[in-house]
Parts: C-alpha cells; sequence; structure tokens
C-alpha cells in the first residue's frame, strides 16, 4: 500500500502499539470485538485480516479457533503481528490482495479504509474484499466519523495549536484530515466518512450492506467518566448490553468516534483480479 510518507512514519514510529489500550482505545476495542462475535462466521472459519496492524484482534481470533492472516503495508508491524501465536502475517496493499479469489471466509478492513482519502481507492479495497471472500461470506469494515475530529480536538485541547482548526474544517468540508505537519500529536492524515456514503461505496464493489454500527456511540465524549466506566466490570458490561439495543440507530452514527460496516457478498462469484 503506497502510504502518505507522514501515515509511514505515525505507523512506524509505533502509533498503533498501545492505540488500544490507553485512553478511549479500550472502548473501541472491546465493542469492535462484540460486534465481530456476533457477525463473524463461526470458527474454525477463515478469517484475513487486512490492515491488521500488530495482529491486536488476530490474536485473540486466533484463541477463539479462527484461522487469521493478516496483511498489511508496513513491515514493522507485520513483524510484530507474525510473532503471535497462530497467526500468520504478509506486507501486502488493500488495493491488490495476494490471495486466491473466494478463500475467505470473512475479510477484515479495520484500518486501510480511512488511509484511502480517494473515493476509488477505497471502492477498490472493498472489491478487493469481495473477491478475496467467499460466496455469502462477510466483510466488515471500520470508518471513523466525519465529526470525530471536530469533537476529539475539545476532548484533548488540540485547538489550542492554531493549526488544528484548518485541519477540521478540510475534514468536515470533504471529509480529508490532512496532517502532513511533523511533530503533531493529533491523528495522521485520513478519509473521514459522513454515514451516508457507506452504502454507495459498498455497493459499487459489489457487496451489499447488512448493518452500520455505531462503535463508541457518545460515551467516547464523556472524558474521565469514560474510564471509571472502563475500570469497573459491572459498569463495563451494563454498558455493553445498553449499546447492543442502540448501535444501529441512525441518530447515533454522527456521534461516535468510529463505525463498524458489516456487508455481504452476493452469491455469484466474483471473477479473479488478473493480478
Amino acid at each position: 500500500m503506497r502510504l502518505a510518507s507522514e501515515v509511514l512514519e505515525y505507523y512506524q514510529r509505533g502509533g498503533e502499539r498501545d492505540r488500544l489500550a490507553v485512553g478511549f482505545g479500550p472502548l473501541e476495542f472491546l465493542r469492535t470485538w462484540d460486534i465481530l462475535e456476533r457477525v463473524l462466521p463461526l470458527a474454525p472459519a477463515t478469517v484475513l485480516d487486512v490492515g491488521g496492524a500488530t495482529g491486536v484482534y488476530a490474536e485473540p481470533l486466533t484463541r477463539a479457533g479462527y484461522r487469521v492472516h493478516v496483511l498489511d503495508p508496513v513491515a514493522s508491524q507485520v513483524a510484530v503481528a507474525a510473532q503471535r501465536p497462530g497467526v500468520t502475517a504478509a506486507v501486502a496493499d488493500a488495493r491488490a490482495l495476494p490471495v486466491i479469489a473466494g478463500r475467505a471466509d470473512a475479510v477484515l478492513l479495520l484500518g486501510p479504509l480511512y488511509h484511502l482519502l480517494d473515493r476509488a481507492d477505497r471502492v477498490t479495497a472493498w472489491h478487493e474484499a469481495a473477491r478475496a471472500v467467499r460466496p455469502a461470506g462477510v466483510v466488515v469494515g471500520a470508518i471513523i466519523s466525519r465529526f470525530a475530529t471536530l469533537f476529539d480536538g475539545f476532548i484533548q485541547d488540540f485547538y489550542r495549536d492554531p493549526g488544528y482548526r484548518p485541519v477540521v474544517e478540510g475534514a468536515l468540508a470533504d471529509g480529508r484530515h490532512r496532517n502532513t505537519e511533523p511533530g503533531r500529536q493529533w491523528f495522521t492524515s485520513a478519509y473521514f466518512h459522513h454515514p451516508d456514503e457507506l452504502q454507495a461505496e459498498v455497493a459499487d464493489a459489489g457487496l451489499t450492506l447488512r448493518r452500520r454500527v455505531a462503535v463508541e456511540g457518545p460515551l467516547w465524549l464523556m472524558g474521565h467518566r469514560r474510564v471509571e466506566v472502563m475500570a469497573d466490570a459491572h459498569r463495563r458490561e451494563l454498558w455493553l448490553t445498553m449499546m447492543r439495543r442502540v448501535e444501529e440507530d441512525p441518530s447515533l452514527l454522527g456521534a461516535t468516534s468510529h463505525l463498524l460496516v458489516v456487508a455481504e457478498k452476493c452469491r455469484t462469484p466474483l471473477v479473479d483480479s488478473p493480478t
């Protein structure tokens, strides 16, 4: 995957290493795992984890009995993923997967879609996932909400830097969050989806959209209160239970930081790519 220099630098310095273990990262991880448990085919299905980074989801999936292969464009992350028990990993581009058509029971796109700023590239990534998965298989993609950077600026006080607001204005205008300045601590360059874009992107790749799911919901906006929820097992389980009741409500899709898109491949197989 031809990553922009600032994106590659972000991941090479370990941007993904501890992200899901600190701040509001545990909210994202627990909810993503909760959703995956309910939408993936039963183990021992074969899961292709595209953009799987260091294997933070691949390892627990393997422990749950799945056969998991990670594909990621950052070699240092692939090296870490390959060391996880039961996980195989290789360097690859989400837009040209080195796999035979129909080999996977499920494909995860939990990272590539928000680093492909051009729509054509995102549709290509969706299409490659559709090619790789078997007929009637599931493809799960993660996207960042169009409004996440606006809210995150207040949560983490990024607006104190005068360079932050222009980045937010750009993301609100066309979804393109551009952070090309070295040393700036906010998220690297990315595409932030409006929830209403997802139906067409998925359809253009030959997939059928089944669900749009709010991951964290508004809880990620609550500062220290979210830490309190994560620290208490009873409150954490209550939060997970209550979120399941409202996770597909369209009114929550703009208030969450991440969404999961659950799509299904039609039963007529797609032709293999010429590569």
